[in-house]
């Protein structure tokens, strides 16, 4: 990937690119946070108010965000909560400078004057707040909701997007992050065998669970990526961000949603499931599996940091990364981690 990708991005070059894709900017512009993208609100002049995302270069390539945009609209079709991508309309004669995918119509690639290219794609504003996940309403509200987005999620499959598995998002961002020399032994030896030590632990859980039924998933379906609107036509839950789709277990979406106090996961993730099942079926051996998936997400996590380490965002965002305490923290939990996976 490109370091400082983002360089040749400025406001007057995103009002270019929203009006080459035939939109009526009207000058508003705030950037919204995304560390991984570029993601901007604009006012038009009629009155909407759109989210513009410039992807990060190099990181997907065209048939991945098409399939992005394709289960998004098909969640929408659905009639869930989900804000799909809105098909542009490039301007007469603009096509040495903005052009659409040839395999979407939602998906437009920008060049800059100067230029570097970007990939577009616009959506309607949705706001909300947090989900409160102590309620149990808001959770059996949740379950309900995914039960339906996977139930529309089996119905088909991924040919382009990754699969959430132990090489994927462990073993492979772990050389990746040691290659990196951001991890030296010096700094974070014990990190460097601890997280051995636990990658083999989710090697042993998934072979343990046997040949997955896996479908296609929202994938990073953390508390931030579900905003909560308490009145209007999409009250309630509504999921954004689909940029990290994938194809993997349907624990993987349920996981992140449960509170963060250990002694009251138990009881939530009954209210949810109880509620999932509803719409759809669930293997109750995958709850095995939520530690490992824990496990794989810090090792994920790290190395995403690491990858975007040249990018001067990211040492701004996380100025504590590659740091010998932040290793030691790191392996420190982990440590954690096997024990949990010791007891499973």
């Amino acid at each position: 990937m490109t370091d400082a990708p983002y360089a040749a991005l400025d406001p007057a070059g995103i009002l270019q690119a929203l009006f080459l894709a035939g939109l009526e900017p009207d000058g508003r512009l705030l950037q919204l946070n995304s560390y991984e993208n570029r993601v901007v609100q604009a006012h038009l002049d009629d009155g909407r108010v759109v989210v513009a995302k410039f992807y990060r270069p190099g990181r997907w390539s065209d048939a991945q965000i098409a399939e992005e945009h394709a289960f998004c609209a098909e969640l929408a079709e659905a009639d869930l909560p989900v804000v799909a991508p809105l098909p542009l309309q490039p301007r007469d004669g603009v096509a040495d400078a903005l052009r659409l995918s040839a395999l979407t119509p939602t998906l437009a690639h920008w060049r800059s004057p100067e230029g570097a290219e970007f990939r577009l794609a616009v959506t309607e504003r949705r706001v909300g707040r947090a989900p409160e996940l102590e309620q149990p309403e808001t959770l059996a509200w949740l379950g309900r909701l995914m039960g339906r987005l996977h139930a529309v999620g089996r119905r088909g499959r991924f040919e382009h997007r990754r699969r959430l598995d132990v090489q994927t998002f462990g073993h492979a961002p772990r050389q990746r992050l040691i290659d990196s020399g951001l991890v030296s032994p010096e700094t974070a030896g014990r990190w460097i065998n601890v997280s051995a030590r636990a990658l083999d632990l989710v090697d042993a859980a998934f072979d343990r669970h046997g040949p997955l039924a896996t479908l296609r998933l929202h994938g990073d379906c953390h508390p931030g990526n579900v905003l909560w609107r308490d009145e209007g036509a999409f009250a309630g839950p509504n999921f954004v961000d689909f940029d990290d789709c994938c194809t993997g277990p349907a624990i993987q979406d349920l996981w992140m949603l449960l509170p963060g106090e250990r002694d009251a996961v138990q009881a939530a993730q009954w209210q949810l499931l109880d509620a999932y099942a509803d719409f759809t079926d669930f293997d109750d051996r995958e709850l095995l599996l939520i530690e490992p998936l824990r496990t794989l997400r810090m090792v994920h996590h790290s190395a995403w940091i690491a990858e975007r380490w040249n990018d001067p965002a990211f040492p701004a965002a996380f100025p504590w990364f590659a740091s010998p305490s932040y290793w030691a923290q790191q392996a420190t939990e982990l440590d954690e981690q096997i024990e949990r996976m010791h007891g499973i």
